[in-house]
C-alpha cells in the first residue's frame, strides 16, 4: 500500500485554514485552535511548509505564518515532497537512497518502476492544493 503520513493530511488541514484567512497572519496556537490539530504537530508541519516556501513566516511578538501564494499555484507533488521527501515508489527510484541493489543488472523491472513513478509524479503535479481544499471556518466568534 502506498500511503502518505498523517503529517501530509494535517498539512492540508492547516493550509486550508490559512487559505481561508486570505493573507491573515496566524500563529501556530491560533491554527491549532481553529483546526483541532495539536499545536506541536501544527508547529512541525508549518516549519516544513515554510522551509519549502509554501508559507511565509514572520518573526517576533507580532509574528506568525501566512500563505501568500494562491492555492492553485501549489501542487500536491510540492506538498508531498515538502512533508514526505522525494516521490519514489521503490528504493531504486529514490534519488536520495544510497542503497545498492545486488540484482540491479539482472532485474526485469529495471526501468519499469520509473514509468510508474513518472506517471504518479505527473498526476500529483497536475493537482493543486486548491483541488483539495474545503476551507475551515474559524471557531472564534466574530463580533
Amino acid at each position: 500500500m502506498i500511503k502518505l503520513s498523517k503529517l501530509s493530511d494535517y498539512a492540508v488541514v492547516v493550509l486550508s485554514r490559512l487559505a481561508a484567512g486570505q493573507g491573515e497572519l496566524m500563529t501556530t496556537t491560533q491554527l491549532a485552535l481553529d483546526t483541532g490539530v495539536p499545536e506541536p504537530t501544527v508547529s512541525k508541519v508549518i516549519k516544513l511548509l515554510a522551509k519549502h516556501n509554501i508559507v511565509t513566516s514572520t518573526r517576533g511578538s507580532k509574528g506568525g505564518y501566512v500563505m501568500d501564494r494562491e492555492p492553485h499555484t501549489i501542487t500536491v507533488a510540492e506538498l508531498i515532497v515538502a512533508l514526505e521527501g522525494p516521490i519514489a515508489l521503490t528504493t531504486c527510484i529514490d534519488p536520495t537512497s544510497i542503497h545498492v541493489c545486488s540484482i540491479e543488472s539482472l532485474c526485469p523491472m529495471r526501468g519499469g518502476w520509473h514509468k510508474v513513478n513518472s506517471a504518479i509524479q505527473q498526476a500529483l503535479e497536475s493537482l493543486s492544493l486548491a483541488d483539495l481544499l474545503h476551507p475551515i471556518r474559524s471557531k472564534r466568534k466574530v463580533s
